[in-house]
């Protein structure tokens, strides 16, 4: 659906907002928890102080709704060992290249000779491969559900080409086990959950019925302008009020039930569900996307002979708590390194590395864990 004409904003009218915290504070008999799947949530949260505003009635937990954050130190270990390889270019996004694995960042591997290309989509990464035939170009695929559509395409067009030079290291999770995962684990309460808009305007809001069906737990599918988190929590709190727990569309302006079909039907081509590995989640079977069997000549895993590296190999960074602010277990202010040792000048973990990063968005806008 298109958002021609949308005026921020009329989403950012103060007296409406007022209205719609103090009708979620109402509808509440006792503190309830629900959790902002998305990072782009969290940042427009804490924004414009809505965490605050809603606290003590509604507690905003953070997800781990930030693709960069929940790429595990193996996968970018991996990524670094391909970018050291003779002849072989990794493309990736910006956010990704400061994100540290066990053994540093792709940034510090470029430092020391490695090669590493930052663009700005697979497209990107398709041309590199057409102007550098002697070069093996490839695409860091990180991302949810509303990147892999693109990464798809480009491994399509790759082959409608025979553009035997390039292939993607598929990294792409996908959101609904992270949740089923975080209440399954029963370390956090979790009493509602605010639905990725950008994921869910290609998987469709029903992809979240299993929220409601399965474990008794509303979902607001919104958009991420304040009126829309604020519209979403208020229909959180009325529903858990009620005891009616059901999914919402409260961003209808991008989003339908389901969803992007041609998307969909492209990331059906050319990917198959496999197991992931999540940062604070550990492995997660059928989270992934790996490349199908017809496109298999373009996964990079089959390209060379690099291992895998075992999950947890290497040191962590230590004190590190990200994992934990992914799983909303603690607030970033709680971690010991949080403003200290961890800052955005210089990160210590993945969650204050990227625009989408939980601690990045505490430490912009403010540290109360409220």
């Amino acid at each position: 659906m298109s958002q021609q004409g949308f005026r921020p904003q009329a989403f950012r009218d103060p007296a409406a907002a007022q209205r719609l915290i103090a009708a979620a504070k109402a509808a509440v008999a006792e503190p309830v928890a629900i959790m902002e799947f998305c990072g782009g949530h969290t940042h427009a949260i804490m924004r414009f102080g809505l965490r605050d505003a809603l606290a003590p009635e509604v507690r905003l937990l953070s997800g781990p709704g930030c693709p960069v954050c929940v790429t595990d130190d193996a996968d970018i270990d991996l990524a670094i060992a391909l970018a050291s390889l003779p002849d072989v270019t990794v493309a990736t996004f910006g956010d990704m290249i400061r994100v540290p694995g066990t053994g540093g960042s792709l940034a510090d591997a470029r430092a020391r000779g490695a090669s590493v290309e930052i663009v700005y989509s697979a497209l990107d990464a398709l041309d590199l491969a057409r102007n550098q035939p002697g070069a093996n170009i490839v695409m860091l695929g990180i991302g949810f559900e509303t990147t892999a559509p693109t990464i798809a395409a480009a491994v399509r067009v790759a082959a409608d080409e025979g553009l035997a030079n390039f292939c993607v290291l598929s990294l792409h999770k996908l959101t609904p086990p992270a949740m089923r995962a975080i209440l399954d684990g029963g370390v956090v309460r979790v009493d509602g959950v605010l639905g990725p808009g950008h994921v869910t305007a290609i998987t469709g809001s029903d992809a979240w019925s299993f929220l409601p069906e399965r474990y008794g737990v509303p979902c607001a599918v919104s958009g991420f302008e304040p009126l829309d988190i604020l519209l979403s929590v208020r229909d959180l709190a009325v529903a858990l009020a009620e005891e009616r727990p059901a999914v919402i569309n409260a961003y209808r302006r991008s989003v339908t039930g389901q969803g992007n079909l041609v998307a969909r039907q492209l990331m059906d081509e050319v990917f198959v569900l496999g197991d992931a590995r999540w940062r604070g989640l550990g492995v997660i079977p059928a989270s992934g996307l790996d490349l199908a069997p017809a496109y298999a000549a373009y996964d990079a895993r089959n390209r060379s002979a690099i291992e895998l590296p075992p999950a947890g190999a290497g040191p962590h960074a230590r004190g590190c708590r990200c994992g934990d602010v992914l799983r909303g277990v603690i607030a970033p202010p709680e971690c010991p390194l949080f403003g200290r040792a961890c800052t955005p000048a210089k990160p210590v973990g993945p969650c204050m590395v990227s625009a989408e990063g939980a601690c990045a968005a505490y430490y912009r806008y403010g540290r109360s864990p409220s």
